[in-house]
C-alpha cells in the first residue's frame, strides 16, 4: 500500500499523476489529508482524501510513503507531526519514501536524505542540506525516489511503479498512457 499525503496548497499534477500511474499498476493507494479531509491544491482544486492524519499512524501494510511539492502544500507536511512520524516509520521499517518539487526538502529535514543523491525543483535545492542535489527529472538512491517538478509527475510516478512492482509493469502502465517519448 501506498500512502498520499495531501496538505492545503498541494501541487495536483504532482499528487494525481503518480496516484494515477500506481493504481493503473494496480498497486492500492490511500491518500491521506493533512489537517482536512477535502485538501486544496496550489489551483484551488479540492480533492477528498480517503482519511485525515488525526489519529494516523502509519500502517503495518504501508509499502511507500509519496510527497507531492507545491506551495503552501510541503510547508504544511514539513510542519506535520504526522508525516513527520509515517517518516520515522519509513526510516525504521526500511520503507520506500518520495517526494517531488519542493516536497525532497522535507524528506532531506526528517534526515532520509544523508548522503544520498535527490533531485527538486531547481529554485529550492538550496534547502537541501544533508542530500546531493542531481537536478535530474527523476533521481532514485535506494528506497528514496524524487522528482523534479510538475513536468517530469508521470516519469516520477512510473519510476514509483517501478520500483514496486517492476520495469514490466511500469512499461504496461507507460504503453497505456501513449507517451510522446
Amino acid at each position: 500500500m501506498v500512502y498520499l499525503f495531501l496538505a492545503d496548497g498541494f501541487e495536483i499534477v504532482e499528487a494525481m499523476a503518480p496516484y494515477d500511474m500506481l493504481t493503473r499498476a494496480g498497486i492500492p493507494v490511500t491518500t491521506v489529508g493533512v489537517g482536512t479531509k477535502m485538501p486544496a491544491s496550489s489551483s484551488g482544486v479540492k480533492v477528498q482524501a480517503d482519511c485525515t492524519d488525526e489519529n494516523f499512524v502509519l500502517p503495518e501494510d504501508a509499502q511507500m510513503v509519496v510527497l507531492p511539492g507545491g506551495m503552501p502544500g510541503t510547508n504544511h507536511l514539513r510542519r506535520s507531526p504526522v508525516v513527520k512520524a509515517a517518516l520515522e516509520q519509513v526510516c525504521q521499517r526500511e520503507l520506500y519514501a518520495a517526494a517531488i518539487c519542493a516536497a525532497p526538502w522535507v524528506l532531506d529535514e526528517a534526515g532520509l536524505l544523508d548522503g544520498k543523491k535527490a533531485t527538486m525543483y531547481p529554485t529550492m535545492h538550496q534547502h537541501m542540506e544533508h542530500g546531493t542535489y542531481t537536478g535530474q527529472p527523476v533521481e532514485v538512491d535506494g528506497k528514496i525516489i524524487t522528482g523534479r517538478a510538475a513536468g517530469c509527475a508521470v516519469l516520477f510516478g512510473l519510476e514509483l511503479v517501478r520500483q514496486l512492482a517492476g520495469a514490466e509493469a511500469a512499461d504496461k502502465v507507460k504503453e497505456m498512457i501513449y507517451p510522446n517519448w
